[in-house]
C-alpha cells in the first residue's frame, strides 16, 4: 500500500496522519502505546501489511497471510461526544465497513452486534475499540480487521471469509480509501448523536435484530430471547418472554443464534 497516495486521497477529511508499515504486532496496541506516550492521536491511521499479535474481543487473536488482509487502526477523538453514546461508535465503524465494501462493488455484507461483519454467515470483518485515556479526553483507538484476498485455506477460522472466497478481489489500497472516506462520514454522524441516520441504516443492515438470539455471559449464564432493537447506548435489546434487557458488549462472551 501506497502511503503518499493513501494521505493524498483522504486530505481534507478528518484523517491527519496515514501510516502503513511491514510488519506489527497489533496496531492497536500501536496506537495505544502513542497515546500512553502523551501523543494526540485523533485523527491518526496505522496500516500494517502483516499483523503478528492481533487482538480481537475478550482476548481471541485475529491473524493471516502478510498483504491479504486489511489490518487498520485509527484514533477517533471523544471530545463533544457523551460516554453513554460511546457504545453506537464500533456500529458505526461496523456501517461504514458494510458501505465501503458495497462501494468497491464487492459484497453485500450485513452486521452482527456487537462487532463483526458478515456475509452469508461467514465473518468477513471483525472491530475492536478501546479507550486511550488521554489528559483533555480521552480517544479511542479503534481496529479493523477485513479479509481480502486470503484463499479458503489461509482463512484463520472455519467460520471466517474473504473477498476473495466471495468471488471478487477489490484493490486493497481503493479499498481502505473507500472505508476511510466512509468512515469519516459515519463518524460525523456519531459525533452528533445516534438519533438519525446512524440507528435506521444499523437496523437495515442488521443480522441480529429481528433474530432469536443466546447471550453467553461471564460465568455462563445465559440469556435466551428475541433481538428487538439497538438502544440509544448501542446495547442489544433482548425480549426474554416479555422481560426486556439491553445488554452491552463488555457483557457478553459470545451471542449466538437460536
Amino acid at each position: 500500500m501506497d502511503t503518499s497516495a493513501l494521505s493524498e486521497a483522504v486530505a481534507g477529511s478528518c484523517w491527519r496522519t496515514v501510516d502503513v508499515v511491514a510488519e506489527t504486532g497489533s496496531t492497536n496496541a500501536d496506537l495505544l502505546a502513542r497515546a500512553a506516550r502523551g501523543e494526540d492521536i485523533a485523527g491518526a491511521v496505522l496500516l500494517a501489511e502483516d499483523q503478528v499479535a492481533g487482538r480481537g474481543r475478550n482476548g481471541r487473536t485475529w491473524s493471516a497471510v502478510p498483504r491479504t488482509q486489511i489490518l487498520m487502526s485509527v484514533g477517533v477523538p471523544t471530545a463533544g461526544v457523551a460516554a453513554d453514546a460511546w457504545g453506537w461508535l464500533p456500529l458505526a465503524v461496523g456501517l461504514a465497513v458494510v458501505d465501503a465494501v458495497a462501494r468497491c462493488g464487492a459484497v453485500r455484507a450485513g452486521l452482527k452486534w456487537p462487532n463483526d461483519v458478515l456475509v452469508d454467515g461467514g465473518k468477513l470483518a471483525g472491530i475492536l475499540a478501546e479507550v486511550a485515556p488521554g489528559a483533555d479526553a480521552p480517544a479511542i483507538v479503534v481496529g479493523i480487521g477485513l479479509n481480502v484476498s486470503l484463499r479458503a485455506g489461509e482463512l484463520p477460522d472455519p467460520v471466517a471469509t474473504s473477498l476473495a472466497v466471495l468471488g471478487t478481489a477489490p484493490d486493497r489500497g481503493e479499498l481502505v480509501i473507500a472505508l476511510l472516506e466512509e468512515l469519516d462520514r459515519r463518524l460525523a454522524q456519531w459525533r452528533t448523536g445516534p438519533a438519525a441516520e446512524l440507528p435506521a441504516d444499523y437496523r437495515a443492515a442488521s443480522v441480529t435484530v429481528g433474530s432469536r438470539v443466546r447471550a453467553i455471559q461471564p460465568g455462563d449464564r445465559q440469556l435466551i430471547g428475541d433481538a428487538v432493537a439497538i438502544d440509544d447506548q448501542g446495547r442489544l435489546v433482548i425480549d426474554a418472554d416479555g422481560h426486556r434487557t439491553a445488554i452491552s458488549a463488555g457483557d457478553i462472551v459470545h451471542l449466538r443464534p437460536v
